[in-house]
């Protein structure tokens, strides 16, 4: 996993086989755009960019006009903001138009947006023509920290998260974290749930610099690059959740997972239902491994100190949730595959992990940590 550095741009390579996958991270890069697209051999002339309601109006024209002054031609696709567009009725009607706008097996996708939009446009991509190029401009904390790398799309059902997917690399992941600036706080410090995830499981000096910005919105460059690096890395261990590597990145996912579905989508938000899902394995992860306190309070903390919740309302059913996260994709021939830490910076996949231990943290969630 090569990392480069050039003034504030950094550039990391993910070697995945048989083709690489490049992020590029950098403040008010958005303009260097076409520069990066002409080096992907894969991409094309003709292409697509599909965004939502909110992305669309502060950075859709300045992503097409740049494009079209290279020669590219982009159909542009709005779907509206909020997990809810994260259904197979909106994928169809993505692929449906490109089809209708002529596009083939040589075009590209761009998906520019947060999380809702890159696993959904990525699904589009994935399955459009049996598979074209996608390049992940991400926008939030969220889709640039962890689900624009990777290579993971999908769809939501009432039955769970992300049940329906493809894996399907992007080209190219360009990460310009000055669109960081605009979100609201609330969107924004979600996506500190992701990154307590991964100093928990793989870096916990990540947390030093946590702790020493929390929410304000400054080194992002260096924030978001240490995030992907450990994304990246974990990935080209385990690209297809294979070895059990990669399922170390679902730390606090089978419940949060599950509290997000119970809640219903939209209505909390993905790192807000994560960061529940985390308090949650943290003190599961004291019972049967060897957290200790003084760990678990410092994580605990430090997701409070980013305004995230670690105390579940009790207007969310606890019976819906665990109904819910019996679906969970992390359930192998019905076995329970949960995410454990035995110190910070340390995690493993552990089987010991019962649903009665998991109703139990998830009623102890409804009381204060």
């Amino acid at each position: 996993m090569p990392t480069l550095h050039s003034g504030e741009l950094t550039r990391i390579t993910l070697d995945l086989s048989p083709r690489s996958s490049e992020v590029i991270i950098g403040e008010g890069i958005l303009a260097q755009l076409p520069q990066w697209l002409s080096e992907q051999a894969r991409v094309g002339k003709r292409g697509v960019l599909v965004t939502d309601s909110n992305v669309d109006p502060l950075y859709g024209d300045q992503v097409i006009e740049s494009l079209q002054q290279q020669g590219m031609t982009l159909t542009r696709i709005v779907i509206p903001a909020g997990e809810a567009s994260k259904n197979m009725v909106q994928i169809t009607d993505i692929c449906r138009l490109m089809l209708q706008a002529e596009l083939d097996r040589h075009s590209f996708l761009i998906a520019l947006g947060g999380g809702v939009v890159g696993d959904a446009a990525g699904f589009a991509a994935a399955i459009f023509q049996r598979g074209i190029p996608v390049v992940q401009i991400p926008t939030t904390v969220v889709a640039q920290v962890d689900s624009s790398v990777g290579g993971k799309t999908g769809v939501n059902t009432p039955e769970g998260k992300n049940l329906i997917g493809a894996f399907h690399q992007p080209d190219l992941v360009f990460a310009d974290v000055s669109t960081l600036h605009t979100l609201p706080d609330r969107e924004y410090n979600e996506g500190f749930g992701e990154i307590i995830k991964h100093a928990a499981i793989r870096d916990a000096s990540l947390l030093d610099l946590v702790e020493e910005i929390g929410t304000e919105r400054k080194k992002l460059t260096e924030l978001i690059t240490r995030n992907v690096a450990i994304k990246a890395a974990v990935v080209e261990e385990d690209e297809h959740e294979i070895s059990g590597t990669r399922a170390l990145l679902n730390f606090g996912h089978t419940i949060g997972h599950g509290i997000e579905a119970a809640a219903g989508y939209g209505k909390m938000l993905h790192g807000e239902a994560i960061s529940l899902g985390l308090v949650a394995a943290i003190r599961l992860s004291q019972k049967y491994s060897t957290l200790t306190e003084q760990e678990a309070k410092r994580l605990i903390n430090t997701l409070q100190a980013c305004s995230l919740p670690t105390q579940l309302n009790k207007a969310i059913n606890s019976e819906t949730i665990l109904q819910t996260l019996r679906l969970d994709k992390k359930f192998v021939d019905g076995q329970i595959r949960f995410v454990l830490l035995k110190s910070l910076g340390n995690a493993f996949v552990s089987n010991e992990v019962t649903l009665d231990d998991i109703e139990t943290a998830v009623d102890d969630l409804y009381s204060p940590p």
